[in-house]
C-alpha cells in the first residue's frame, strides 16, 4: 500500500518518470540509498543526504529556537513562534514519519560580478538566489519528481519489512529545521552566519522530503569554519549577537524582505544599493571560492543583476507584476520594492538623476513610499 501526502501549496508536475534507467533485476538489487542517490542527480540536486527523525538533534534545535524566539531576534515574522513546536516533531507533519532524504540545488548565476554591484550606488543590488525563477518551485516540482519515482519502485519492489510508504515533500516554506537535518544528513554544516556550508560554499538552497521509510542514515557533516569570523565582521549592520546567532531585526534581508513597515532611520544609510536581501556574509566566505554555478533555473531575468536604481524605480505596479512573475521578488508587492529602492536612491551618487527619479514619487499614493522618498530626497538636499 502505497500512499503520498504533498506540502501545502506544491505543484504538481503531472509527469511520472520511470523508476531508473536499469533494468528492473538490477534496480531491485541496489540499495535504497543508492538509487535515491543517483535519482537526485538527474534532477541536478548537488548534494543528498539521509538522517534519522529521531535525533536528539531536533530538540536541541528547537530550545535554541526558543531562546531566540524569547530574546524576540525574529522581529515581525510571527510565523517563526507559531510553528515552531511543529520543527521537532515531523510526525505532526507526516504521520509516522522515520527519515528525511535532504538535497540542496546550487543557485550562483552567471551575470554581473556581485561586488562590482556593490561598490557602485547607482546599481541595485538583488540577493543572488533571487535573481531568477522562485526557489521554492523548482525544488518542490524536482523533489516530487524524485518521490513519484521513489514511489514507482516501492510499487514495483515493495519493502520486505511490508511498511506503508507515505512522504511529504517540504522547502523552507513548511516548518521544518532544514538547516540542522542538512547536518544530520552530512550535506552541510551551520556556518557561524547561520547558513548552511559545504566544501562547495554556501550559495544552495535546500529542500527534503520526510518518509516513513526506515532509511540508513549518512555521518552527519562536520564544520570546517575553524577561527574564520570574516561573515560576522563585514556584516553592513552589526546583525550577528556572536557565532551562530543573528538578530535578525538588524539583518538587511530581514529588513527588505521581511519587515512591512517603515526601514528604521538608523539602518537606511547601512543598506547602500541592496534593494533584495544581502549576500555580503557570503560573498567574503573562503568556501565560496570552490563554488559551481547553478541551476539554469536561476539564470537571470530581467537583467537584474546589475540594473539601475532608477530604472527599476520607475516600474509601475503592474510592470512590477509581470515583470516579477515566477520571482521571489514578488512577494514584497510593489510598495515596498519602492520603500527599498527610495532608501538605496537616498544612498545614491547626490546628482540631478537620483533626485529627478525621486521626485516622480514625491507624491505617491503611498504613505510608506512618500515617507521614505522625503527621507531620500532630504540626505541629496542636505548633504549626508
Amino acid at each position: 500500500m502505497i500512499r503520498a501526502m504533498h506540502e501545502e501549496h506544491s505543484e504538481k508536475t503531472g509527469q511520472k518518470t520511470a523508476p531508473g534507467n536499469a533494468a528492473p533485476d538490477v534496480a531491485a538489487r541496489t540499495p535504497l540509498p543508492e538509487l535515491i542517490r543517483r535519482w537526485s542527480q538527474d534532477y541536478g540536486f548537488s548534494s543528498v543526504g539521509i538522517a534519522g527523525l529521531a535525533s536528539p538533534a531536533l530538540a536541541t534545535a528547537a530550545e535554541r529556537l526558543a531562546g531566540w524566539l524569547h530574546a524576540g531576534r525574529h522581529g515581525e515574522m510571527d510565523y517563526m513562534a507559531k510553528h515552531a513546536a511543529l520543527r521537532a516533531q515531523p510526525e505532526r507533519l507526516l504521520d509516522g514519519a522515520r527519515s528525511t532524504i535532504l538535497v540542496s540545488l546550487p543557485y550562483w548565476p552567471s551575470g554581473a560580478d556581485a561586488e562590482q554591484v556593490l561598490t557602485n550606488p547607482d546599481l541595485a543590488y538583488v540577493s543572488r538566489y533571487a535573481l531568477g525563477r522562485d526557489y521554492h518551485r523548482t525544488l518542490r516540482q524536482r523533489l516530487q519528481k524524485l518521490a513519484t519515482r521513489l514511489e514507482e519502485h516501492l510499487r514495483a519492489h515493495p519493502p520486505a519489512d511490508g511498511r506503508v510508504f507515505a512522504y511529504r515533500v517540504f522547502t523552507d516554506s513548511a516548518p521544518v529545521f532544514e538547516v540542522e537535518l542538512a547536518q544530520q544528513s552530512g550535506v552541510a554544516w551551520r556556518g557561524k552566519h547561520t547558513l548552511t556550508l559545504s566544501r562547495q560554499g554556501s550559495w544552495h538552497v535546500l529542500g527534503g522530503i520526510y518518509t516513513t521509510l526506515e532509511l540508513p542514515p549518512d555521518a552527519p557533516a562536520e564544520a570546517h569554519c575553524g577561527r574564520c569570523t570574516r561573515c560576522l565582521d563585514v556584516c553592513p549592520t552589526q546583525a550577528f549577537v556572536g557565532p551562530y546567532q543573528l538578530d535578525a531585526r538588524r539583518c538587511i534581508s530581514y529588513l527588505t524582505i521581511e519587515l512591512k513597515g517603515p526601514i528604521p532611520l538608523e539602518f537606511r544609510p547601512l543598506l547602500g544599493n541592496r534593494i533584495y536581501g544581502c549576500d555580503d556574509c557570503q560573498l567574503c566566505c573562503p568556501w565560496n571560492r570552490f563554488a559551481h554555478l547553478g541551476d539554469p533555473d536561476f539564470a537571470v531575468r530581467n537583467g537584474l543583476d546589475a540594473a539601475t536604481l532608477s530604472e527599476l524605480f520607475a516600474w509601475s505596479e503592474s510592470e512590477f507584476e509581470t515583470r516579477l512573475a515566477g520571482s521571489p521578488i514578488r512577494r514584497i508587492g510593489h510598495e515596498r520594492w519602492l520603500r527599498n529602492l527610495a532608501v538605496a536612491l537616498g544612498n545614491a551618487t547626490p546628482d540631478a538623476h537620483a533626485r529627478a527619479a525621486l521626485v516622480q514619487r514625491a507624491d505617491d499614493p503611498s504613505p510608506l513610499v512618500r515617507e521614505h522618498v522625503a527621507w531620500a530626497l532630504a540626505r541629496h538636499t542636505d548633504g549626508r
